[in-house]
Formats: C-alpha cells, sequence, structure tokens
C-alpha cells in the first residue's frame, strides 16, 4: 500500500492566534517542510490562490497542494451561497491537483473565541442533525461532481466534536471524512472504535497528537479551545501522548491509501516548526513502515 505525507502550515502561522506564528515567508515555510521530508503541504492564509504564482513554489522544494481548510457556514447557510463561497478555492484545487478541500463547519463553531469555554459548544439535536446531514450530503455530492471532492472535519468547539455526534452525523449523510486523531482524543474518543466503525468513508488522515496532561488538566466550565492551544495541547506525532504506531496499523488494515499530514498548531518559539515538522515526519515514517506501507511522494515516487 502507498501513502504520503503532508503538513500543515499552521505550525508556522497559526490563523486564529497571530502571536503563535513564526514570521517566516511562505517560501521558506516550503523550504522546511520540504527539508523535514514531506512532499504535501495544506493551504494556509499565505498561499496565493493562483497556481500561476504558487506552482514555481511548490515546483522548487518539491511540494504539492495536498488539502486546505474551508470555513463552512452550511449548517445555518444557503446550499447555493455555499458553492459560491467555495467556487474560487475549488478552481485554485483542481489546477492545483489537490486531492480534496477539508470542510470544516464554522457555524455557530466557538473554536476561534478566546472567551468561550470549551463546556459552552454548539450542540444538535437529532432531528437538527439529521437536516444537517442532508444539506452536507448534498453539498459534498455537488462538489465531487464539479472534480473537487470535500473531506469533512470532525472538530473541538464545533457541531460535530465527540464521537456519539460524529456516528450520528456519519450515520445521517453520506459525506467523505476527515480523521483526526487528535481532535477525536480530545473530545474523550475513542479513536480506535472511530477508525473501525467509519474506515469506509475516510478519504484524508490528520495527524494531529495531543500532549494528555494538558488535555485532562484543562477546566472545560473556564477555558476555551484556544487556551487549550496555547497551553500546548497539541503536537506532532512521537512527542505527545496517542500511540500512531496502533493507529496507522488500524488504518492500513482497512486498506486505506492517500495523504497522511501532520497538522499541529503550538507555540513556535517553544516548538520551533522546523524541528517538530522532522520529528513528526520520522515519526510516521517509522509507524507506517511497520504497518505496511510504501511512503511516496507527491509525483508517485518512493521516498528515501
Amino acid at each position: 500500500m502507498k501513502a504520503k505525507l503532508g503538513i500543515a502550515p499552521i505550525a508556522w502561522w497559526n490563523d486564529d492566534l497571530a502571536e503563535l506564528s513564526d514570521d517566516v515567508s511562505l517560501e521558506e515555510c516550503l523550504r522546511q517542510a520540504s527539508v523535514a521530508g514531506f512532499t504535501g503541504m495544506e493551504t494556509g492564509r499565505r498561499f496565493p490562490m493562483d497556481m500561476a504564482e504558487l506552482g514555481p513554489m511548490l515546483d522548487r522544494f518539491g511540494i504539492s497542494v495536498c488539502g486546505g481548510w474551508f470555513s463552512g457556514l452550511l449548517l445555518d447557510g444557503d446550499i447555493e451561497v455555499e458553492k459560491d463561497r467555495i467556487a474560487q478555492q475549488m478552481e485554485f484545487f483542481i489546477a492545483a491537483g489537490a486531492p480534496c478541500i477539508v470542510y470544516g463547519e464554522t457555524a455557530r463553531s466557538i473554536q476561534g473565541l478566546r472567551g468561550a469555554p470549551l463546556a459552552t459548544k454548539p450542540k444538535l439535536t437529532e432531528a437538527e442533525m439529521a437536516a444537517y446531514g442532508r444539506k452536507m450530503s448534498d453539498f459534498a455530492d455537488w462538489c465531487a461532481a464539479q472534480g473537487m471532492p470535500i473531506s469533512y472535519h470532525h472538530h473541538m468547539a464545533a457541531v460535530v466534536e465527540t464521537e456519539a455526534e460524529l456516528d450520528l452525523f456519519m450515520a445521517q449523510s453520506s459525506v467523505p471524512l476527515l480523521f483526526d486523531a487528535g481532535h477525536m482524543a480530545f473530545a474523550g474518543g475513542d479513536v480506535m472504535r472511530v477508525i473501525e466503525n467509519h474506515h469506509a468513508r475516510i478519504t484524508h488522515v490528520h495527524t494531529k497528537d495531543i500532549r494528555r496532561a494538558v488535555v485532562d488538566g484543562l477546566d472545560r466550565k473556564s477555558e476555551s479551545f484556544l487556551d487549550a492551544v496555547l497551553k500546548g495541547a497539541f503536537t506532532v506525532p512521537g512527542d505527545g501522548s496517542l500511540d500512531f504506531g496502533a493507529i496507522v496499523k488500524a488504518i492500513a488494515a482497512k486498506g486505506y491509501e492517500g495523504w497522511f499530514v501532520v497538522e499541529a498548531e503550538q507555540d513556535p518559539v517553544a516548538n520551533p516548526p522546523l524541528e517538530m515538522a522532522k520529528k513528526g515526519h520520522g515519526e510516521l515514517l517509522r509507524v507506517m513502515a511497520a504497518a505496511g506501507y510504501e511512503v511516496v511522494g507527491a509525483a508517485g515516487g518512493k521516498v528515501q
């Protein structure tokens, strides 16, 4: 089985917490990711939405676009409006040869609100989740028909956060799934059971690790998602508490082939992005070899 390794620029520049950003250019970010061994990068706020401008930089460092976040508002919004909102990113991603757009539901989410405690996250009734699942399914079908599928990101502080919420959403929709071990562990879910239950729909993987002591020490009635990030709740594989050897073996056993993307927002001063990228890449190479994966580059050639 073959897999590719990518990374997200959130380790270098945090979109929600400007103070957690390394003052480096896009070119330097791509250079460091390449030095660490990655052949893909998800997009971020410093990426131009134009392959004529971005393409030469990607080629210089042997990196391709392996995904990128879209802040969806479909929960409370109109599907035609959301089609218009995603259209430019979709056109750009098709030109870039990206595998998918990462759909994150931000309607009612408190993930970017420093003053909103984790315990105040939005919750849907079963009827609301069923209606939302139908809308998301229609939207996902439309995106795929345009030539750029979405992959749904369950996320802390959003309407689909917990394992139970994910189970209900998956039962009420046909949407492809982005599996994020770190977010599910933070939410108190059983990451191995989620893989077992939903592997057939997983089309993209984020290899986010957590620092268990930080997560368990949070006061969810007073501290927010951004407070947790500032405290160091997230990190790269090999630096945290999750068993990525077991996680990757479970994913491999279900036949998944595709991108594994390191996405770990944390303080770049305390955790220099290049050092963390190297650590995450090394750990993934180790566990993926043990799971039977051949890690290949963006163009499909074997990574040495």
